[in-house]
């Protein structure tokens, strides 16, 4: 790995969420109560489980570690277990999945192609999106 945590968080980055795009500040919807209903209830274990399951995936097709751990591919429970308690920067290549315990989304900097394309399918298969945001 040749860049550092800090460099990639300057990197383009992409977002994988429950939602299919991002929500306008203008939006007439009321984001932030349906926000604070998935945060605040029994679908945060559910959503999370996901987020898990993707990485847990995506690790078959790819090497990752865990930004301050040295251990290549460390065992599905450990990875579980650290996304669930903490924050987590999954490091893959020179690309980094940003995982939070209580966030409802990912942050996925500087993927390669392929890894983007890996990355959507997998999310598509456990009901998530992937998406850009707008500045």
């Amino acid at each position: 790995m040749k860049k550092t945590i800090e460099e990639l968080l300057q990197c383009p980055y992409w977002i994988v969420d429950i939602l299919p795009s991002q929500v306008a500040k203008d939006s007439p919807g009321q984001y932030f109560a349906v926000e604070k209903y998935f945060l605040h209830s029994n679908r945060m274990a559910e959503i999370k489980q996901k987020h898990i399951d993707l990485i847990l995936k995506l690790n078959c097709y790819r090497d990752i570690s865990m930004g301050d751990e040295p251990v290549i591919n460390p065992m599905p429970e450990h990875i579980a277990g650290e996304m669930k308690n903490r924050h987590l920067c999954i490091m893959i290549d020179e690309s980094m999945i940003l995982s939070e315990p209580d966030d409802t989304y990912l942050t996925v900097f500087n993927p390669d192609p392929q890894l983007l394309e890996l990355i959507r399918q997998i999310a598509s298969g456990e009901g998530l999106f992937v998406w850009k945001p707008v500045s």
